[in-house]
């Protein structure tokens, strides 16, 4: 399925590596047929792809829905949230006008997919998880390294005992080294980064609990993870997606600060206050 399709629908973009093939059919069928997907019945639609009804409904718990009614509405929401949206690829002949308007649309639509997806309920808990914590450990390689060393800047305001680490060899030390109390933010786009996940596992085999930041819901880190928070960046030619994902990461990111600090406000506020005191003190 081409990237511009799989765009039209966010969350079969972010489950479609790990449906069967039978799934994926049916996934392509509806973005295939999604201005008339209205009027088709589950019957119609499995034997359009060669499947069950029995399958289709798996394939719509899969994307989060109850069944193929409530499939249906959520892609009446999206075709209605689309409206009549250009393409947002970058061409060679694109003014940097034209370039900087679809990037900034790119984030936003980005943004807009989270902002539907985002599940509310693991970003409460992973709040209170952080909150409670003696340890915390952050692991990212690539782009989301630069998210984890955003986080270990934010968190530390809170007094937190925090530190990420980009290096594989300083993570896997690291996870060796947690236990019960403990928690890993894993940052990573795919999901699947084989170092990330060996790191993840290791300190989940010692008792530390696992907060996962990616793209993909379905992904292997995902389904490792007690908490999973999902944010997608849209893809654009001359843009990778792993890019855009990054503000949507970082986003997520202001999120949990934003709830931590609302938690604890008193020790957020003196915090702050003995920190701009200091940094005061070293300014000329």
């Amino acid at each position: 399925m081409a990237a511009e399709q799989m765009d039209r629908f966010p969350r079969i973009r972010t489950a479609y590596g790990s449906l069967t093939k039978a799934e994926k059919r049916i996934a392509d069928y509806i973005v295939q047929h999604m201005e008339h997907l209205v009027e088709c019945t589950i019957s119609e639609v499995a034997e359009d792809t060669g499947t069950s009804e029995i399958t289709v409904s798996r394939f719509c718990k899969k994307l989060g829905c109850s069944g193929w009614q409530s499939l249906k509405i959520a892609v009446a929401v999206e075709q209605s949230a689309e409206g009549g949206a250009e393409s947002t690829d970058i061409h060679a002949d694109d003014s940097f006008e034209s370039i900087t308007a679809k990037i900034f649309r790119n984030i936003t639509d980005g943004l807009q997919d989270t902002l539907k997806l985002l599940d509310y309920a693991a970003v409460e808990r992973a709040v209170e998880t952080l909150i409670g914590a003696k340890r915390i450990a952050v692991y990212g390689v690539g782009n989301s390294a630069n998210v984890c060393r955003d986080i270990e800047t934010r968190f530390l305001r809170f007094g937190m005992a925090i530190r990420a680490y980009s290096d594989t060899h300083m993570q896997i030390t690291s996870a060796a080294l947690l236990g019960a109390g403990d928690v890993v933010i894993a940052v990573s786009h795919t999901g699947d980064t084989v170092e990330i996940l060996e790191s993840v596992k290791l300190a989940q085999s010692r008792g530390a609990v696992i907060i996962a930041v990616t793209s993909h819901a379905r992904s292997r880190l995902a389904r490792v993870a007690e908490i999973v928070l999902v944010g997608m960046g849209r893809e654009v030619h001359y843009r990778s997606e792993a890019v855009a994902s990054r503000l949507v990461h970082l986003a997520i990111v202001d999120v949990l600060y934003a709830g931590i600090a609302r938690q604890i406000p008193e020790q957020y506020r003196e915090n702050l206050r003995n920190m701009r005191k200091v940094i005061a003190e070293h300014r000329l």
